[in-house]
């Protein structure tokens, strides 16, 4: 039940942090913008770890790993896309980002060894296609030119390095890490580096006090971080990386949702039979998980023939 709750936050609030982001974009540096973001998320959850009294002490190896999760899923990732996003629709953004799902298969397998499940493979191309559907509009207007094809590429590399983000917080659940502490650090040495970058570069740490961009930011460091955050790792903890990122195949769909009542988006007939496949993958995973919750319980209610081992077989 909390996977499931974990997997509906997940969706909903990442759904929509998508509008969110072009409220960021304008006068402020998007590198900048990352930073303050991850500031704002990093007091805030240091805080909440401080009241919880949960924690804080790790070696300097346990300190490494959190940063390194730090920059690719808290950082750098992050500035590409708002960077992508300067250069290409939200929407197609979207769809872009839902191919991490295909990139944790691959790099589960790679670098924490994990089986490929057949089931996660065709429940995530089912969705695929599910979301060139939906999305037909933006991906048939799409041009391939300077703008666009710097957008795609800077999209791509995102979405590689949050898979990259994902695989390591996986590492960091299987080695002890706790997720809360993990992300409470981590998002604080993605800022620092967000910082030190621009600090480097010499962007303007000029702010906006408007209510869009204040209130898009409070919500994005406080759901769209601290929150969906703490949901998707637990997930990923739980369920492995590959059946977790399923999710990124779902929020987009959240997306138009919210588009059709503030954007005034209509819903085709080739939207509509996009969703339908994206249900579909959704019921072969939770299928299988259906059938390995009998089939344990199968296992629990057959007495042992030889010896107790054959129970943790």
């Amino acid at each position: 039940m909390r996977n499931v709750m974990f997997y509906v936050m997940t969706i909903l609030i990442w759904g929509s942090t998508w509008l969110a982001i072009t409220f960021q974009l304008g006068r402020i540096d998007p590198m900048v913008s990352v930073t303050y973001r991850f500031s704002l998320a990093a007091v805030l959850l240091l805080l909440w770890c401080a009241v919880r009294r949960l924690p804080m002490r790790f070696t300097w190896k346990e300190h490494l790993a959190m940063a390194t999760q730090g920059v690719f899923l808290f950082a750098l990732n992050y500035w590409l896309f708002y960077l992508a996003e300067l250069h290409i629709a939200s929407g197609l953004a979207a769809v872009i980002f839902s191919t991490v799902m295909v990139m944790n298969v691959v790099n589960g397998a790679v670098f924490l060894k994990s089986p490929v499940d057949a089931r996660v493979v065709a429940g995530g191309a089912l969705g695929l296609v599910g979301i060139g559907l939906v999305f037909r509009p933006e991906l048939t207007s799409f041009h391939f030119g300077d703008s666009g094809a710097k957008g795609l590429l800077l999209c791509f590399a995102a979405t590689y390095l949050a898979s990259i983000g994902n695989i390591l917080s996986a590492r960091n659940q299987k080695a002890g890490l706790p997720v809360v502490q993990t992300n409470a650090f981590g998002m604080l040495y993605g800022a620092l580096i967000m910082l030190g970058l621009s600090a480097l570069l010499g962007r303007s740490f000029a702010f906006e006090m408007s209510t869009a961009y204040v209130g898009s930011l409070v919500y994005l460091a406080v759901f769209g971080s601290i929150v969906a955050f703490g949901c998707y790792l637990s997930l990923i903890g739980r369920i492995g990386a590959d059946r977790a990122a399923y999710a990124t195949l779902v929020f987009p769909v959240v997306a138009l949702v919210i588009s059709t009542i503030w954007e005034g988006y209509r819903w085709s007939g080739y939207a509509f039979s996009g969703v339908a496949l994206i249900l579909l993958g959704n019921l072969l995973l939770l299928n299988r998980k259906e059938e390995k919750k009998t089939c344990q319980a199968g296992r629990a209610a057959t007495p042992p023939t030889t010896s107790p081992d054959t129970l943790t077989a």
